[in-house]
């Protein structure tokens, strides 16, 4: 599969700069998912772009095996986030060997658009765990696009410095029904004098009930499924806080438990 180019994902210590966590707040977040339900010690971090939480995990303990399909990101993961296994795969489909969960943070998993590369993505899952082997991802909800527009049509705009450059971007949001896809349109500026950056990219939008009927299709079974807290939630996650009980906001954290292995 080729890379799509992106800004951020090609210049990824300008994706660090724009979305910054120095609380490593996601893999404080995972590692809490991972302690509660007993996971073992292996974990495989798929769409780690820049590697900051799977650094994180194998700082805390863990065998990290971390991947991307950017082998730019996984160079600046190497550099500056060493400690974990860095491999370019795709989410599509991958075989990396056995562990004891598969993570897929910030709507990574969004990236299968179709049924056939989720399919492929959970099938690819099942193989690679251990018997009891946790899921672990977080994502955007699909479900809190029905019937609700805020965050549609209308361009946001957002900004940064970086390296005393200013970064600016103009953000739209559409849902393509037909596809079941959330569609961006952004287009980046800088005060160098450099060329406008238009990008296109798309999410899937997965639905609570859907997501659950996928993952039993699959052999797994959900421990948790809801919207909150988490690491992008607003207010964020808090050191052993537990799950809610709603599946409404825009995010979603799903943990699930292989009970039936390939």
């Amino acid at each position: 599969m080729t890379v799509p180019r992106n800004l951020l994902t090609d210049h990824p210590e300008l994706y660090e700069a724009r979305f910054p966590d120095p609380a490593r707040l996601a893999g404080r977040w995972t590692e809490d998912c991972l302690r509660r339900h007993g996971a073992g010690p292996r974990v495989l971090d798929m769409g780690c772009g820049t590697g900051r939480d799977a650094a994180y995990l194998h700082g805390v303990g863990r065998t990290v095996t971390a991947a991307d399909l950017s082998e730019a990101m996984l160079a600046h993961a190497r550099t500056h986030h060493p400690g974990p296994v860095y491999v370019q795969a795709d989410l599509h489909g991958f075989d990396l060997g056995r562990f004891d969960a598969v993570v897929c943070l910030d709507s990574a998993l969004l990236y299968c658009h179709t049924n056939a590369q989720l399919d492929a993505f959970l099938t690819s899952c099942r193989r690679s765990l251990s018997p009891g082997g946790l899921l672990v991802a977080e994502m955007r909800n699909g479900a809190y696009f029905l019937g609700r527009t805020d965050l549609l049509d209308t361009p946001t705009a957002n900004s940064f410095t970086w390296q005393g450059t200013v970064h600016r971007s103009t953000t739209t949001l559409t849902v393509d029904r037909t596809a079941q896809l959330l569609r961006r349109s952004r287009v980046w500026t800088a005060d160098d004098g450099s060329e406008p950056v238009e990008q296109q990219s798309a999410w899937r939008l997965l639905f609570p009930q859907e997501l659950r009927h996928l993952l039993a299709a699959h052999g797994f079974e959900v421990l948790e499924l809801h919207d909150g807290p988490g690491p992008r939630t607003e207010p964020p996650w808090q050191d052993r806080q537990l799950p809610g009980d709603t599946a409404d906001a825009d995010r979603l954290h799903v943990v699930a438990r292989l009970s039936s292995p390939a």
